[in-house]
């Protein structure tokens, strides 16, 4: 009896001291990992979120960059971080694509989505195609018809491969049966960047990105891959309503590695549904002309599921790129 006490009261003491870990979670610093370079969408809403989250949690939210290979080099990595709570992820819609396209390409996936467990999306935005000011194009059928005239002449710039910007060109590009150059950089920020510099001749980019550029004349936008309008691009519309059947939305979500205990997602979850109701994120995502539109996790997962679906189909539509 002595020895069965014993352990029973080495296992309520275990309980107990688990307990106090999550109660007191977080007690250092918090990592949001950003698996594209600084500039994009991803980057510009995790930083305002990691901002909120900190003065909701009473503890340091830190941004980590790792881009590469279109985000598969960040998110590999977080996949691999101990799953306590304190390494995090802020993705976009792109990180339900790559491990599709890395089986495509003949490679081993650097990461599952099961490896994962989704906290909250955060943001979502319908895609936007951009052209520069003084470009000859006033609408998408003057750039659809100088494409097709010219088949493989035109460019534009990408966050990288199967990413967030070359799956909807590529949706369009089919739709349009148009022949485009792709250019790979690391981030929206740099694909961006391509168009102004002239290094290209369109983009896409979350209207987030293309906000600050929009306003100073800078760019023309020919076409949204929403299902309607946007409020603030009412004058812009949809390729569906121009009679391409292609819709495409770039969200944000957060993200921790699998097997991160059910207490601690639970605080996440409820301290991501405070925060962006924090004017730290509200008003740098309205600065922006990004939409907060909040989805907790259980919605999240079956929105990821249904989408890694349809995505899954296109990327296997595009194939192999060598």
């Amino acid at each position: 009896m002595r020895w069965i006490n014993l352990v029973l009261a080495l296992f309520v003491s275990l309980l107990n001291i688990n307990g106090v870990c999550a109660d007191t979670y977080p007690n250092k610093p918090v990592t949001i990992i950003v698996p594209l370079a600084p500039g994009g969408i991803s980057d510009m809403t995790a930083r305002p979120l990691a901002a909120a989250l900190g003065q909701v949690m009473g503890q340091n939210f830190i941004i980590e960059n790792r881009p590469g290979a279109g985000g598969a080099i960040g998110a590999a990595y977080a996949a691999n971080q101990k799953p306590d709570g304190y390494k995090l992820l802020v993705a976009l819609t792109s990180m339900l694509v790559i491990p599709e396209a890395e089986k495509v390409a003949g490679k081993q996936p650097s990461y599952e989505l099961s490896q994962f467990i989704p906290i909250a999306k955060v943001a979502a935005d319908p895609v936007i195609l951009l052209v520069r000011a003084d470009s000859p194009w006033k609408t998408l059928d003057d750039l659809i018809k100088d494409a097709k005239s010219r088949p493989g002449n035109l460019s534009y710039s990408s966050s990288g491969l199967y990413g967030a910007i070359h799956m909807p060109m590529e949706m369009l590009s089919q739709a349009a049966a148009i022949k485009l150059i792709h250019v790979p950089y690391q981030s929206g920020g740099q694909s961006m960047i391509a168009l102004l510099g002239g290094q290209v001749d369109m983009t896409i980019q979350a209207p987030g990105v293309a906000s600050q550029h929009l306003k100073a004349g800078k760019i023309r936008v020919l076409a949204s891959f929403g299902n309607e309008r946007t409020k603030n691009l009412a004058e812009v519309p949809t390729l569906k309503e121009l009679g391409y059947d292609v819709e495409f939305f770039i969200w944000s979500s957060m993200f921790a590695p699998a097997g991160t205990p059910a207490d601690i997602i639970l605080k996440l979850r409820t301290a991501v549904k405070q925060a962006i109701t924090e004017p730290v994120f509200v008003n740098a995502m309205a600065g922006m002309s990004a939409p907060v539109a909040y989805q907790d996790a259980p919605e999240l997962q079956i929105a990821i599921d249904n989408e890694s679906k349809r995505l899954a189909t296109i990327v296997k539509r595009i194939g192999k790129i060598d």
